[in-house]
């Protein structure tokens, strides 16, 4: 009896031998297949046919494809290619360009095909130029702004070099130097603070910028009292708009159209187109104030 046992269990064991040895062979086969798998897929990605030899640029200059090369070159923990199409680093390449350029609203790097990719850039839309926190008090030599530029750059201006009027886009933020030939949506000038400046206004965002559009719908609607308005400067929650026939309008931010209404109603008694108005002040609700030169 004891001896059928013994024997039994030596059955036993001898099985479940046989069966860790299984288990083990197939643990090992399936180690070796995820490797060569692994190894497969590594030599795959190293492959002319599937690494990126052609980048295109559509909406500014060619040479940023030299930008995605070099950002492409070597390879992730030595093993991936960095210019694997697979791979590529699409977010630092994007990154790397718009630190380079401001003007640059956004970019994508679509996929044209295994071997190639395009650089797209979406350029800011210049709104209207920033000439600093208010216009100047005398004549200046330079452009205007220049005193409050100054202020922020802590240098002094090259007269026919620095210049100190910037453009900015629909979200207020300041992107380029004003040139003589750019061309802005609006005509006018705006003079106001700046969130997140440092050494310079570039890269920085106008003050307010979400009330903007509306403070700029109001300044071309003024236009139909018989003169435009050539600049807009905003002081705290104060706005000044100034005509080009020299009268200044002063009303609240934020609440244009109280101040259309109330400047519609005072329409017969006043005249903004012959500059015989120093000043239309319209921040206190319901009431016109006026003062003649």
């Amino acid at each position: 009896m004891w001896g059928r046992a013994s024997s039994a269990l030596q059955g036993s064991d001898r099985l479940a031998s046989r069966r860790r040895k299984r288990r083990l062979r197939l643990v090992i086969a399936c180690v070796l297949l995820l490797a060569l798998l692994l190894w497969a897929a590594v030599y795959g990605l190293w492959q002319p046919f599937v690494r990126i030899s052609s980048v295109g640029v559509v909406g500014a200059d060619a040479s940023l494809a030299d930008v995605a090369k070099e950002d492409m070159q070597g390879a992730y923990f030595g093993i991936i290619p960095r210019d694997s199409i697979l791979f590529f680093p699409a977010s630092r390449i994007r990154a790397d360009i718009l630190a380079a350029h401001p003007d640059f609203a956004a970019i994508s790097i679509p996929r044209t095909g295994l071997s190639s990719i395009t650089i797209k850039i979406d350029n800011r839309v210049p709104i209207a130029e920033w000439c600093g926190l208010s216009p100047l008090e005398t004549p200046a030599q330079a452009r205007p702004g220049i005193s409050d530029a100054l202020s922020l750059t802590g240098r002094a201006p090259t007269p026919g070099v620095d210049a100190y009027c910037y453009v900015f886009d629909a979200n207020g933020f300041v992107f380029a130097a004003a040139g003589t030939t750019t061309q802005t949506i609006n005509t006018f000038t705006l003079y106001a603070p700046l969130e997140g400046a440092t050494e310079e206004p570039l890269r920085a965002t106008i003050a307010h910028a979400s009330l903007l559009p509306t403070a700029f719908d109001f300044a071309r609607q003024l236009a139909t009292f018989g003169s435009p308005v050539s600049s807009i400067v905003m002081r705290g929650d104060e706005v000044d708009d100034y005509f080009e026939s020299g009268t200044r309008l002063t009303y609240v931010l934020g609440h244009e159209q109280e101040a259309y209404t109330a400047l519609t109603s005072a329409r017969a008694n006043l005249n903004i187109s012959d500059g015989s108005l120093e000043y239309v002040d319209l921040r206190f609700a319901g009431n016109v104030y006026l003062k003649k030169k």
